[in-house]
């Protein structure tokens, strides 16, 4: 038996499909009960309580009792980070679901990932930063400049704040659709944040797509167009 971190045991537990349609579920943020993950993966209540178990044990969820619920989320940006890789790697070998209509089209454009902008927006966000001199990117390591982090505190954004998490300020994210990098980390989360109390654009209910606002769309492509 060779030594180090065990792959296989992790990619178990992603593997099975019901635990893999929970996963994905997730990957919008917020946390979600037994039984609406249960209606996300087409599987029982008992079947489901089974396989969050599971999920629990393996460490990629994490539970909060709320009155007599229990919500379940991701454990981590980590977590988020290895399930949109593994989306990319599924969309390049020509992985994935039948079914298409309109809103894959949104899901294509922009979409949460776990907290962060992903699609051919969020693309657009980090491509419009790095070309100006904003982020500093180098062997897949991403930091934030001193020109960077004057355009982030204009756009109204604490980073003396951000900076009191350990967590990384900036991180690449590979985007499953658009198979190019969008922007993750603690400032990745920020800036949609930010977008969103600008009212530029809102979350679909009971989805991962982000819907911009007419206005919105205008002032995200003044502000990142490329």
């Amino acid at each position: 038996m060779k030594d180090g971190p065990d792959i296989a045991q992790i990619a178990a537990l992603i593997g099975d499909p019901a635990r893999a349609n929970m996963l994905t579920a997730l990957m919008s943020g917020k946390a979600l009960t037994a039984g609406e993950l249960a209606r996300e993966a087409g599987i029982s209540p008992q079947t489901a309580s089974s396989h969050l178990k599971k999920l629990l044990d393996g460490g990629l969820l994490r539970v909060k009792g709320q009155g007599r619920h229990k919500y379940y989320g991701l454990s981590g940006e980590d977590v988020a980070h290895t399930l949109e890789n593994l989306m990319g790697l599924a969309a390049g070998h020509g992985h994935l679901r039948t079914r298409t209509g309109p809103n894959d089209l949104e899901m294509r454009e922009a979409r949460v990932c776990y907290n962060h902008l992903a699609g051919s927006r969020g693309v657009q966000l980090f491509t419009s930063m790095r070309t100006r001199g904003f982020l500093d990117v180098s062997d897949d390591l991403v930091s934030l400049t001193e020109t960077g982090a004057r355009f982030c505190t204009d756009f109204g954004i604490d980073l003396d704040d951000l900076n009191k998490s350990r967590a990384p300020l900036c991180r690449p994210c590979l985007d499953w659709s658009e198979r190019e990098t969008h922007l993750a980390g603690k400032l990745g989360r920020a800036m949609l944040s930010r977008m969103e109390e600008l009212g530029w654009l809102s979350r679909k209910p009971g989805s991962r797509i982000i819907q911009f606002s007419r206005s919105g769309s205008a002032k995200f492509s003044e502000q990142f167009g490329t």
